[in-house]
């Protein structure tokens, strides 16, 4: 007998019939969690220091660079180089973990942890000297609940039943069958009563889940500082034996972590030099041009397969068992190509007006001996016109703008950067902690003010960039931003040019505290006026609640 599919939908319903109560929270608000034992007989040494420490250290192989040794590089990759055996570690409970990097001073730090506790037994170091953009990796952990309390098949439930999800904004209903992908999106909200009768045997795809959990804002927004470049994630449910996506690559590095159930993977090379660390993902590919997978795995819960840019990839659900997945993803467009895209034009009109050879006329009769239509020609004239444009081009460098095109692309980033989900501490030393509040039409409980004893910092490692566009100084920041990726402008704001040092003291002075009446300010009256301005813009927060 044929057996029938069900849909994403109506697998809730066997997976989690027990659901808690209705929430009368939305979920888009920091809840207060309790934190729960730890799991599977996790060592009372600090999870973070005991993670550190692998079983064993991955074998190094050096990449080549010509495309033809890269293949072959590729195809020796042997199954202990590719998988990384961390069944002896026990994961300690998610919420746990962040409570213990919550304490954690610097948030670089915290960053850096919490991505060693994702790749973990891997080493941070060795994984972006010899793993980072170059071949696929995969850890097997043989335990389920590594990863527990980051998402679940319940949550993904709760969203569904409770929050405002719009199809193709949200949610992606998908299926890849006969070869042929298929996006299934209704018009509209989602309405969860009349979602399961028209999508059997398909995938959902939920889309900027940090909107709606509050734990995986907690982690992309931690994650960002790592890679220095927006930290994203996609979550995907598939139900046994379908899937919902054709073979592709994409434009960014992924990290597919497995939470529920299991998921069979096919990882392929990229076909040519030309799709190596692609600018854009791919379209879908049929089986039959991909070639052979490199890799051909089934990752289980408490699993995780990395793979760069430009690795072909498809996912299949076998018949005994369904998914649930998060892929992480970052460095999209972060290549030293995307900041010269900035570099050259800029650096180009500068050395136009500025010197004269950039200025000077063409020959006369460069059309007769230059173009397509005379690139077979020997003609000297064709030499000393490459050799003048080289000329040039090597001078071009000389007026190149890079500090910055880098203050471009940090304002790229900053818009696309979660804001920080703030430590208990953070927020009850941050303007979100103050006790001041508007009663009967006056302020009340305003509560102690800055001095130039109080001692600042500001809140994350990165949430703050000063930057200049030729006639003003801007500070541009996180802490305003959305959960919901650029539904706020990019948030900043003019500083004064007698500001300037003090913020960039206060930048630099990061993870320290540091006193008011330390700021390089001309006055009293600017150092307090500056401090209070950064706090109201949840920039800075104090050493001790006010």
């Amino acid at each position: 007998m044929e057996k029938k599919h069900m849909s994403a939908f109506e697998l809730y319903k066997t997976l989690s019939p027990d659901l808690p109560p209705t929430a009368t929270k939305s979920p888009l608000q920091v809840a207060n969690k309790k934190k729960r034992k730890k799991e599977n007989g996790a060592s009372k040494v600090s999870p973070i220091k005991a993670q550190i420490k692998p079983e064993r250290k991955p074998e190094r192989k050096k990449m080549r660079k010509k495309s033809a040794q890269r293949e072959e590089s590729l195809k020796e990759i042997t199954e202990d180089e590719e998988c990384v055996n961390g069944h002896g570690d026990a994961g300690e409970a998610l919420d746990a973990l962040l409570a213990d990097l919550a304490k954690v001073n610097n948030s670089r730090e915290r960053a850096s942890k919490l991505f060693q506790w994702l790749i973990n037994p891997i080493p941070v170091k060795s994984f972006f000297r010899e793993t980072w953009e170059k071949k696929p990796i995969l850890v097997q952990r043989k335990n389920p609940d590594y990863y527990k309390g980051l998402f679940s098949t319940a949550e993904f439930d709760r969203i569904l039943r409770q929050d405002e999800v719009q199809y193709g904004v949200n949610l992606d209903v998908t299926s890849y069958t006969n070869g042929k992908r298929g996006t299934h999106n209704p018009p509209g909200e989602l309405c969860p009563s009349l979602c399961g009768t028209s999508m059997s045997g398909c995938s959902l795809r939920l889309l900027n889940p940090q909107a709606f959990s509050s734990t995986v804002w907690n982690v992309l927004s931690t994650l960002q500082e790592q890679f220095g470049s927006m930290a994203g994630a996609n979550i995907y449910l598939t139900p046994p034996g379908t899937q919902g996506f054709a073979p592709h690559y994409d434009d960014i590095e992924a990290f597919v972590v497995q939470l529920e159930g299991k998921k069979h993977w096919r990882v392929y090379s990229p076909r040519s030099e030309d799709e190596v660390l692609p600018v854009l993902s791919s379209t879908n590919f049929n089986q039959a041009n991909i070639g052979k997978p490199i890799l051909e795995v089934v990752l289980e819960a408490g699993d995780l397969l990395y793979f760069p840019r430009g690795f072909i990839h498809q996912g299949n659900c076998l018949p005994d068992a369904h998914s649930l997945h998060i892929t992480v993803s970052s460095f999209q467009k972060n290549s030293w190509g995307d900041l010269l895209h900035k570099v050259v034009p800029a650096a180009l009109e500068i050395a136009m007006e500025e010197d004269v050879e950039f200025r000077q006329g063409l020959p006369l009769d460069y059309l007769t001996y230059m173009g397509v239509q005379n690139s077979d020609k020997e003609d000297p004239r064709r030499t000393k016109f490459f050799s003048r444009v080289e000329h040039l081009m090597k001078k071009l460098t000389t007026y190149a703008p890079v500090d910055a095109a880098v203050d471009q692309k940090a304002r790229v980033f900053l818009h696309d950067c979660l804001p920080p989900m703030l430590t208990p501490e953070e927020l009850a030393t941050s303007v979100l902690g103050a006790s001041a509040r508007w009663e009967h039409g006056q302020v009340m409980d305003v509560g102690a003010k800055i001095t130039a004893k109080t001692r600042v910092r500001v809140l994350r490692g990165g949430c703050a960039r000063l930057c200049s566009d030729g006639e003003a100084v801007h500070l541009y920041y996180t802490t305003e931003n959305s959960r919901v990726y650029h539904k706020e402008q990019l948030k900043s704001f003019e500083i004064k040019v007698e500001h300037t040092d003090a913020i960039e003291f206060l930048i630099h002075s990061y993870p320290k505290f540091v006193t008011v009446g330390s700021f390089p300010c001309d006055s009293a009256e600017d150092r307090i006026t500056l401090a209070e301005l950064l706090f109201e813009r949840g920039i800075i927060h104090t050493a001790d609640a006010l």
